[in-house]
């Protein structure tokens, strides 16, 4: 029995098979659907949420979990609207969501894994937000890319690498009031 070739995806570095692949470039065409024109802000996370009904462009279902978080986050009310309208508001804000492994950790995947996939993979996320991407800021939104806050801000992206680490608010599910603010602080400048 044959196995099918696993090749690195270029969105994380896991090795994939053709439905990894599938899954990172339906998640690209959704999210560039919302891309701003003139993107004010890029928020950077850490890892892509598993499920796709977390994913922020995900374009059907009720908005929950890391969707939810960054909207609450940048203040776009989502009850009573559709997910369609609460990007579209998002997307006139100038905001784009990222993630440093565009896709979520397949099963299997050790504690250590994650760490040293985002390490490999940050060198090509300082290069699309450089070249493609070319934000006016970058706002660090993952807890997880807390020890990268460094070697971002020395990247000479163009753009300054903001907030602090107090205004990280994912992955955790119930961010605190200071954390919001911190990013909201940092967020307001970047819309200003």
């Amino acid at each position: 029995m044959s196995h099918p070739a696993l090749l690195p995806c270029d969105g994380c570095g896991q090795p994939a098979d053709s439905a990894h692949f599938a899954r990172r470039l339906r998640r690209l065409e959704w999210a560039t659907r919302f891309r701003p024109v003139h993107m004010q802000a890029l928020l950077l996370g850490g890892i892509a949420p598993q499920d796709d009904a977390d994913f922020l462009y995900t374009p059907d279902g009720p908005i929950q979990g890391e969707a939810r978080l960054i909207l609450q986050a940048v203040q776009i009310a989502s009850e009573g609207k559709s997910r369609e309208a609460a990007l579209a508001e998002f997307q006139k804000l100038g905001l784009m969501l990222a993630h440093v492994l565009d896709c979520p950790l397949d099963n299997g995947v050790s504690p250590a894994q994650p760490h040293a996939l985002i390490k490999r993979q940050l060198p090509a996320v300082i290069v699309r937000i450089r070249r493609s991407l070319r934000p006016k800021r970058v706002l660090l939104i993952s807890g997880v890319l807390q020890q990268w806050g460094d070697e971002l801000r020395q990247a000479d992206l163009g753009c300054p690498v903001l907030p602090a680490s107090a205004g990280t608010f994912l992955p955790s599910s119930t961010p605190s009031d200071s954390e919001f603010q911190v990013f909201r602080a940092a967020l307001a400048g970047s819309l200003a």
